[in-house]
């Protein structure tokens, strides 16, 4: 008893002592990034683990259920993007609610979010408040507030949102690269609208790639097909650069748990909650979030600029495996297969060439994708990489790429000097094979033209972007296309030196753009 008095004291102490600095602080701190705010409050006020025996997650849940808190939003007849359940398109689809559609209504759904700082700033999913007319956040003190955006971005399903109240309870951001598998982590939130709860498990694995951010980024809505048939201008937003790496647990996650925090033993946030592998829309045993340090740099760049400064290496590449590794005939079954360097990017500055493999990164051996996205989410435009490359000589080399930003293209796109610059892509780049749409497809789509995509090769760029075979491809740099000659002519050119590809499948209508 007289232990956990002392452990009492010394929790109430330090937190007096923290409060009184940080008032001090108050009002000179607005300088200061999220990360710094973060480390003047905890410094003296480190988090105690239970001292019991056994594996004890009450401290780490009383720690971090006050910080966690209820996001519910609203939207209009044109900007919802909710089928009546409650849950976003995205997750509908991602829970198996089959991707259908609905008639667009007013509607409200809700999610979780952690508090970072004492003076409101809140980080969630972009999927939570995204095209959100009104966003309220209910606090543990059941005080409603509303929350205008900071930022958010798709790519990574990350969104910034801040409330105008100060005092408040936050979670300490821990680091996600020492999370290791089979560890025990919280899973806290506001699942199925219910109140706080927490929920416990093991990290499962790591960077896992499942795909749902592409698939989200790619598909469109029919008012905004129609709107792109009209008049030749893709949506504005984000596509084929999404960021998954996502930590593994079998924590239950459930809809509702979005934006919500999973935590470790110690109370530190180590990955903000986005996804469950499902098959009817509840926990089956898996759920998946964002590792918190790839979130630092999205959620400072919020702060900084309202928007992501994301970098590029300037590479298409596959993962390999032995299956893959056999498709292109390569003898390495570890690493990332360079299928395509794009012109003028750091890696082809830096002499990457196609059929290298790229091996390490910053020093660490990379097996997957996610391996080399997360990091290099986490750097801006100007930042260096260094990266160990296998070359096709059988050499191995070590080089230094600077990143670009995504495109120097898009600023300069009303030029006439862009006007029919040459895109650089054939239809051997593609990787695809395609035959002329029959009447029954046709009609199937509710289109007036496409090509079926017959065949498409591993490790090139329709396999990339995830393009498969039966996909129906209806426009090229925006113009139409019914014959693979018609295919042959529409990619040499573009007005902005993109390729620009739309098309249709069971999945849903989408499209891609690329350099």
């Amino acid at each position: 008893m007289k232990k956990i008095g002392l452990i009492v004291f010394a929790a109430f102490l330090g937190g007096a002592v923290a409060i009184g600095a940080y008032k001090l602080l108050e009002r000179k701190n607005d300088g200061f990034s999220l990360t710094e705010k973060q480390n003047m409050m905890f410094a003296s006020n480190p988090i105690k683990v239970s001292s019991a025996g056994a594996v004890d997650f009450v401290q780490a849940a009383a720690a971090v259920s006050p910080a966690v808190v209820h996001i519910k939003t609203t939207y209009n007849a044109k900007a919802s993007n909710d089928n009546g359940s409650g849950m976003p398109d995205m997750i509908e689809q991602f829970f198996g609610g089959g991707g259908s559609r609905r008639s667009r209504v007013p509607s409200a759904a809700s999610g979780s979010g952690v508090i970072l700082t004492a003076d409101g700033y809140i980080v969630t999913n972009n999927h939570v408040v995204d095209n959100a007319d009104k966003i309220e956040v209910i606090l543990s003190n059941r005080r409603k507030v509303t929350a205008k955006v900071i930022g958010k971005d798709a790519n990574t399903d990350l969104a910034l949102i801040k409330v105008d109240v100060t005092g408040l309870p936050f979670v300490k951001m821990g680091n996600s690269d020492n999370v290791q598998v089979g560890e025990w982590v919280l899973a806290v939130g506001f699942p199925l609208d219910l109140q706080t709860t927490v929920t416990a498990g093991i990290v499962s694995a790591k960077a896992r790639n499942i795909g749902i951010l592409n698939r989200e980024n790619q598909s469109m809505t029919q008012e905004e097909w129609a709107e792109m048939q009209r008049t030749g201008k893709r949506p504005e937003r984000p596509a084929n650069s999404a960021i998954e790496s996502y930590i593994q647990t079998d924590a239950a996650i459930n809809p509702g748990n979005s934006g919500g925090a999973l935590v470790n033993a110690n109370g530190e946030l180590v990955g903000i909650n986005a996804a469950i592998a499902s098959e009817t829309g509840r926990n089956e045993g898996y759920g998946f979030a964002i590792p918190v340090n790839l979130a630092k740099k999205i959620l400072e760049d919020f702060k900084q600029y309202g928007v992501v400064k994301r970098g590029y290496i300037g590479v298409t590449f596959a993962a390999l495996d032995a299956d893959k590794a056999e498709e292109l005939k390569v003898k390495e079954i570890n690493g990332l297969y360079v299928s395509g360097v794009v012109p003028n990017g750091g890696a082809a500055a830096a002499g990457i060439k196609e059929g290298d493999i790229i091996k390490k990164v910053e020093g660490v051996e990379i097996y997957d994708s996610p391996d080399l996205q997360e990091k290099i989410g986490r750097m801006r435009p100007g930042d260096k990489v260094a990266l160990t490359v296998l070359k096709s000589d059988g050499s191995t080399k070590n080089v230094s790429v600077t990143l670009k930003p995504e495109s120097n293209a898009t600023l300069a796109s009303n030029s006439t000097a862009n006007a029919n610059k040459a895109t650089g892509v054939n239809a051997s780049a593609l990787g695809a094979e395609f035959a002329p749409a029959s009447a029954a497809i046709k009609s199937k789509y509710g289109i007036t033209n496409g090509v079926v995509v017959t065949k498409v090769e591993p490790g090139k760029l329709f396999d990339y972007y995830d393009i498969a075979k039966g996909v129906v491809i209806t426009k090229i740099n925006g113009k139409a296309v019914n014959s693979v000659d018609e295919v042959e002519k529409a990619l040499p050119t573009s007005r902005d030196g993109k390729t620009t590809i739309t098309g249709i499948s069971d999945r849903g209508i989408y499209t891609i753009s690329f350099q």
